[in-house]
């Protein structure tokens, strides 16, 4: 351990007032995964090895942290409260494969990882079960390292998880599905039930399986584009593609309907029935304005 850390280690602990904590918890939307075999069932997902490096988003009370810290080579915990990265740094003080950050997993730089993994054939997972009021900037911020992470394991609100992981044609699937999956791979894996969170949450919980992909899955040209035309396509879902596109993207109604045409699409269909190649070529197909 280096003198940095035992110096952090050895800093008296700070007294915790349970009402102000009780109160930063719902102030987060922080609720503590305290259930065993819900614990083990994400362990598995990304099955962890000395090689590896874990990350871990948001360990609260220390639940994932414990079993994360006793297989992987070396254990990253993101904290942004600043009482429970110290109780956890306290708690891991004689674990020198264990690091705990005060971070805010919103604005962490995931793409600098890779120089963190103990072994050249290591891996970088990242595991975290997500406050629901930040789950899907989070979410994000994953994605958009790209290849610098290897597989992740995250627990969301299970409505949010049920988006992600979508396929084209039902009204979950949206935005947040066709630019997660753009990048990664997605699949619900499991859901679990309030009574396995102290405090328990008023809806079901949900482990998405993500693994990013190493190469794009359909040829994209300007990824900025790409997702402006996805998030004008599904601005407003009850028109026509044709007709949100005009409105998301600031054209013309016949340029944006010429637009879909030349890509082979239909502008009287709704945007939930497209695929990812089909966003694709649209985005390539219509005018900057």
């Amino acid at each position: 351990m280096s003198p940095r850390r035992n110096a952090r280690a050895a800093t008296p602990r700070a007294p915790v007032h349970r009402a102000a904590t009780r109160g930063r918890t719902r102030a987060l939307g922080q609720h503590f995964l305290r259930d065993r075999a819900a614990v083990a069932r994400i362990v598995e997902l990304v099955a962890p090895t000395r090689r590896d490096l874990a990350v871990e988003i948001g360990p609260g009370r220390g639940a994932l942290t414990e079993s994360l810290a006793a297989c992987a080579g070396r254990l990253l915990a993101l904290e942004i409260d600043p009482e429970l990265a110290t109780e956890l740094r306290h708690r891991f003080a004689s674990a020198p494969s264990v690091e705990v950050r005060h971070a805010d997993a919103r604005r962490f730089d995931y793409a600098a990882l890779r120089a963190q993994v103990p072994d050249p054939a290591g891996r970088v997972l990242v595991v975290g079960n997500l406050p629901y009021s930040v789950g899907k900037p989070i979410l994000a911020a994953l994605v958009e390292a790209g290849p610098a992470i290897d597989e992740m394991a995250l627990m969301l609100q299970k409505e949010v998880a049920e988006r992600v992981a979508a396929a084209p044609g039902g009204r979950a699937y949206g935005a947040l599905s066709v630019l997660t999956q753009i990048a990664a791979s997605a699949r619900l894996a499991f859901t679990v039930p309030p009574g396995a969170f102290s405090p328990p949450p008023q809806v079901d919980s949900a482990v998405l399986h993500l693994r990013p992909h190493r190469t794009e899955p359909v040829p994209l040209g300007d990824r900025a584009r790409f997702s402006s035309v996805v998030r004008a396509a599904f601005g407003q879902r009850r028109k026509s593609l044709g007709n949100a596109l005009a409105a998301g993207l600031g054209l013309a109604v016949e340029r944006a309907r010429e637009g879909a045409t030349a890509a082979g699409i239909d502008p009287a269909r709704r945007a939930e029935t497209l695929s990812l190649a089909e966003f694709a070529a649209l985005a390539a197909a219509l005018p900057a304005r």
